[in-house]
């Protein structure tokens, strides 16, 4: 079945500025001017050519890549703004436990947060589960709380990598996906994560820490030097 694609009235330089803007990778490599223009545009041109549906140059397409080499900017300066005035925060041996969401273990979550709130560093809540974030030293005490059949997973080897950003946050889209984005790169898995406001917290395991912070600094570091 042929898909019915809707015509558009942009030239092939807007389209390849859309396509820009929506890989966070190939802003990257043109912005720090390391891509590899031709294969870049190889990538590009089969989303290009079903935009226009027709066939398109590959020199139509690397004119105009050409062009942002060196001074590319994203058209959401704000998002630029968010993550340099970010700040990293870590907290290291780290607990998880995630449980079945029931009466009981709400019941369980209700004694935990009047009597360990100073050592919890996450609770998130979905329809079925419930997921605790806290610190190490008190993951026995846990235990004993929450019915042992309601667990379904736990480990003690993680650590919450906490990104505190400014309050413009909240409004500005595509910020967290590059905070993941530069995580995925380094090949850096995201055990649980939540967004609080301001700040993003993303849980690793613990021989990942490092990478994971340095790799969040860079990205950070990036955008600061860009100014």
């Amino acid at each position: 079945m042929k898909k019915n694609i809707q015509k558009t009235n942009k030239t092939v330089s807007d389209l390849v500025r859309d396509y820009v803007e929506f890989d966070f990778s190939v802003q990257d490599s043109i912005a720090r001017g390391y891509a590899n223009i031709s294969a870049v545009a190889r990538l590009i041109k089969p989303f290009v050519e079903e935009r226009l549906s027709r066939k398109v140059k590959i020199e139509s397409i690397i004119a105009p890549l050409k062009r942002m080499r060196g001074r590319y900017t994203p058209q959401n300066s704000g998002m630029k703004d968010v993550i340099s005035g970010s700040v990293l925060n870590v907290r290291t041996h780290v607990s998880k436990i995630s449980l079945e969401r029931t009466r009981k273990t709400l019941s369980s979550l209700s004694n935990i947060l009047s009597s360990y709130h100073e050592s919890l560093i996450q609770v998130s809540e979905s329809i079925s589960t419930v997921t605790l974030i806290f610190d190490q030293r008190i993951h026995s005490e846990i235990k004993r709380i929450i019915p042992s059949s309601e667990i379904l997973e736990e480990g003690d080897d993680y650590a919450a990598i906490i990104v505190q950003s400014p309050k413009e946050i909240v409004e500005t889209p595509g910020c967290i996906a590059m905070f993941y984005n530069q995580l995925a790169r380094r090949h850096i898995n995201v055990e649980d994560t939540v967004s609080c406001f301001t700040d993003t917290i993303i849980v690793v395991k613990m021989e990942n820490v490092s990478g994971a912070f340095n790799a969040l600094t860079d990205l950070i570091n990036s955008l600061r030097k860009a100014d």
